[in-house]
């Protein structure tokens, strides 16, 4: 067996190829697109708050860890450290194993779950996999001498692979698990950073790198009467075997309601389907389902692999596509306006593919109508699955459509909506996860006691996303202003890089901190506001978390929308101007 050629990689539609159709049609179009946006905007009109994210009381037990067991007392640990990561997913891994290579030694992982994997230790809802190739998505594979054993690899594959690395360069040794860090404060007569937990550690370190991920605290939507519900619930990110059992099997006498169609519930549902006496479906809003386009590795294509296979793909798929003379000469007499309507032309001819492969599998049209997604491509992840739109054509899948208002009652018996009361026996919550913050659970101040969250109060400021002025030796991966890639992973391994050798020469140099210099982060935060609002795509886009649920923002709020090479340049020019971008102190 051979690799079959790969899916085009997010992003590579052809904006600037000429209209198959009248403006007319395409016009329409984006008028259905506003509609339903503004719909969904008028039913919560409250942005981000229509979700709880502080799960205490009746909600504490959809944030308690079902995989890691029960905490074992210990006693608290008071030491100091080089390196503390909060955190132990992707993004710490990979900064680890580069601080390693500069021959950094003390370095600590805290981590709330009971092993690192981040992401891929929570999720582990049956059909997990990654949506992005793996031999992409898998950071540090040429690192390891590993190539995943599938296109899109599984979730315990990823997991075990995240275990990998820890154990590779030897990160357990310091680790602390099953712990939150609740406060992080500088101490600016000692230059170091002072870390307490909800285990009554107090913790120092010098160098500090939030690694607590862009998604990684569950949230529920708001919903009169959750508390009430008598049969059993979960989160999806909690998943509940020892009631469904591995095979699912659990389920084959039970009602199962899932609230959410995103793309957890997309990976999750048809195993539901196939599984389960009844299943329910609440939907808000589709999800744009493409083609996955999966196979298992060819053992003889990984064995020609050649050292460096890894990051030769990625600055494959970062390339900027060669233009011909005549596509240059034609992108040169468009102006601004024209650019754009055949950017959003071709968006609109993408998404009514997706339309179309949804009359080709759903049987009933009804129902194909309510799967589709009135919106552009990416103003929502996309998702990539061939047995999710297959399974509403089984007879025990229903979907309930409520045309962007959503569950809002749930009583003993289960939700009910439009005055139909559904019974269930287990209620499935993928609603997803709080969008990253700083501090997540974590207090952090910085010269002065300043808590993060008031320095950004009015506009967030950083340099290239990653350190923030008056915060010193504290790093931040994932967060806001940084590069937006679909591919996370890329973005958090140039990051990573970037932060290693940010630390490796503060101690080559003898220095005691880094701290961005107030006019390396202004040039940013200009830098950040020049490349968003060139468009009105993310007012004009429903609401999801990738604009904040439909919240207005300041201009600086954001991702930086300059581009990923554009991005990756811009932390070189940093480190080539290191003693200009940086305050230095001595001790």
């Amino acid at each position: 067996m051979s690799n079959a050629p790969e899916r085009p990689q997010i992003g590579t539609i052809d904006w600037a190829s000429k209209p198959k159709r009248t403006q007319e049609y395409y016009d329409r179009i984006k008028q259905k697109f506003a509609e339903e946006r503004d719909l969904r905007l008028s039913y919560r009109p409250e942005g981000t708050k229509q979700y709880t994210y502080d799960l205490d009381g009746p909600l504490a037990r959809y944030e308690i860890d079902p995989y890691g067991g029960e905490v074992a007392p210990r006693e608290a640990i008071n030491d100091t450290v080089e390196c503390l990561f909060i955190g132990g997913g992707f993004s710490a891994l990979l900064t680890s194993a580069r601080l390693r290579e500069y021959g950094v030694e003390s370095i600590r992982i805290v981590e709330r779950g009971a092993d690192v994997g981040g992401t891929w230790y929570w999720n582990r809802y049956p059909g997990a996999a990654c949506d992005v190739v793996a031999y992409d998505y898998l950071p540090l594979l040429d690192e390891m001498n590993y190539v995943p054993s599938r296109h899109y690899a599984k979730g315990p594959e990823i997991f075990a692979h995240c275990q990998a690395i820890a154990k590779k360069y030897n990160l357990y040794e310091l680790a602390i698990f099953q712990t939150t860090v609740i406060s992080t404060v500088w101490d600016e007569a000692d230059e170091m950073w002072n870390i307490t937990t909800d285990r009554g550690d107090h913790l120092k370190a010098k160098f500090v790198i939030c690694a607590n991920g862009t998604l990684s605290k569950p949230k529920l939507s708001k919903i009169g009467g959750m508390e009430k519900f008598k049969g059993h619930s979960f989160h999806t990110s909690r998943w509940d075997y020892e009631y469904t059992k591995a095979d699912l099997s659990g389920l084959a006498d039970k009602v199962v309601g899932i609230v959410g169609t995103g793309a957890t519930a997309v990976q999750a549902i048809s195993g539901l389907g196939a599984a389960a006496k009844e299943l329910y479906v609440f939907q808000r809003t589709p999800s744009s389902i493409d083609v996955r386009d999966d196979w298992p590795t060819n053992p003889e294509w990984a064995q020609k692999l050649k050292p460096g296979w890894q990051a030769k793909r990625r600055a494959q798929a970062r390339a900027e596509p060669e233009l011909t003379e005549e596509q240059k000469a034609q992108r040169a007499e468009m102006s601004p306006e024209e650019k754009l309507r055949r950017q959003e032309n071709a968006n609109i001819e993408y998404m009514m593919k997706i339309h179309r492969r949804i009359d080709e599998i759903v049987e009933d049209k009804a129902t194909a109508e309510a799967l589709k997604p009135w919106y552009m491509f990416m103003c929502k992840r996309p998702c990539f699955d061939n047995a999710y739109l297959p399974t509403y054509n089984r007879p025990n899948v229903h979907l309930v459509d409520t045309h962007g208002k959503g569950i809002t009652e749930i009583n003993e018996k289960g939700p009910v909506f439009e005055g139909l009361q559904y019974e269930l026996d287990v209620l499935i919550y993928a609603t997803g996860f709080e969008v990253q913050k700083t501090g997540i659970y974590n207090e952090i101040r910085g010269k002065n006691g300043l808590e993060i969250t008031d320095k950004y109060r009015d506009g967030i400021r950083t340099l290239a996303g990653i350190h923030t002025q008056g915060y010193p030796n504290l790093f931040i991966m994932g967060g806001y202003q940084a590069s937006f890639q679909f591919n996370l992973t890329d973005m958090l391994q140039a990051q990573g890089d970037h932060i290693a050798a940010c630390i490796d020469y503060t101690r080559r140099q003898g220095y005691q901190s880094i701290d961005a210099t107030p006019e390396a982060e202004e040039w940013w935060v200009q830098e950040v506001i020049k490349h968003r609002g060139k468009t009105n795509r993310n007012q004009e886009c429903t609401p999801g978390y990738y604009n904040f649920e439909g919240e207005f923002q300041r201009r600086q709020d954001g991702n930086y929308n300059g581009g990923f090479n554009k991005y990756c340049t811009s932390m070189e020019d940093v480190r080539a101007k290191i003693e200009e971008s940086f305050a230095f102190t001595r001790k």
